[in-house]
């Protein structure tokens, strides 16, 4: 099934935006390039959005414009991780993940480590997984699983939109990183139990971050 999209101008006319604005932000990497779809109408070529992806972006902006300058917010929305370094006492006292998490984190990757330095592709790991825990859509075990498959794979993923997901068949987990968070087809025995975008993980990851440094 294709993604749903929406036209320039209903886009405008929904959000009350201007075309100004709409590009302005576009220049300012706000907005993603390869949001701006091209297709044929009977008008000629029209501009066409990802719904769900673009109506999000632009409440975000409206709503956190007055707070951060344009470039910070490019910086938030972008993929690209982040320059941090924090230690497990810094994670916890600025209540960027639960306990629970960020301790499962240091059991699986380095039980015997006294002072890990947790740089922002390490805290994206446990973001994630503090996320699924706290769901309730993930055991112990597979949250072991998700930590191994992050450390393994994220750092190649840096910079680009990926989505991970969780499936399961016959019992047996299995999580999928998936580049640009493509559509994937899987056949009918497979259950997609949770499903999470990276880049949005990494979004919100940045603004705890810069949140909790005041």
């Amino acid at each position: 099934m294709s993604e749903d999209l929406i036209s320039k101008k209903e886009l405008l006319d929904l959000t009350g935006i201007s075309y100004g604005q709409l590009y302005r932000w576009k220049r300012k990497n706000l907005i993603p390039e390869q949001w701006f779809i091209r297709k044929s109408s009977f008008t000629g070529q029209e501009t066409f959005f990802p719904r769900d992806k673009i109506i999000r972006r632009i409440d975000k902006i409206l709503n956190m414009k007055d707070d951060l300058s344009l470039d910070a917010l490019a910086d938030v929305f972008s993929p690209n991780l982040t320059d941090i370094q924090l230690t497990a006492g810094e994670i916890m006292e600025r209540n960027i993940v639960t306990s629970s998490a960020l301790n499962l984190y240091i059991e699986t990757v380095d039980p015997t480590a006294q002072h890990i330095i947790f740089e922002f592709d390490k805290l994206l790991s446990i973001y994630v997984l503090d996320r699924w825990l706290q769901s309730g859509d993930i055991a112990l075990d597979e949250g072991r699983l998700l930590i191994q498959a992050l450390n393994e794979h994220l750092p190649r993923m840096a910079g680009m939109e990926c989505g991970i997901i969780l499936i399961r068949k016959m019992g047996v987990s299995a999580f999928l990183l998936i580049p640009n968070d493509q559509e994937i087809y899987m056949d009918p025995g497979v259950k997609v139990v949770a499903h999470l975008s990276l880049a949005q993980c990494t979004e919100e990851l940045k603004l705890l971050v810069n949140g909790s440094e005041g």
